[in-house]
């Protein structure tokens, strides 16, 4: 996902991708470990979605201010 696309969601709908972001995330980390994990490159795509995520939230807080 780029920034791009990111801004132009709201702050409920950037919440909303953290939460599936990580809730995958937990799910690939758990068939990484019984060695069923199929796209290890997924996991460090997830983990940048997230942190693209967070600082868009955090601008948007510090515009705010």
């Amino acid at each position: 996902m780029k920034v791009k696309e990111i801004r132009e969601m709201t702050t409920e709908e950037i919440n909303k991708k953290i939460v599936d972001a990580k809730q995958e995330l937990f799910n690939l980390r758990f068939q990484q470990a019984t060695g069923l994990l199929e796209k290890p490159s997924r996991i460090k795509e997830l983990r940048h979605d997230v942190a693209r995520c967070k600082t868009v939230l955090r601008e948007r807080e510090m515009e705010a201010k």
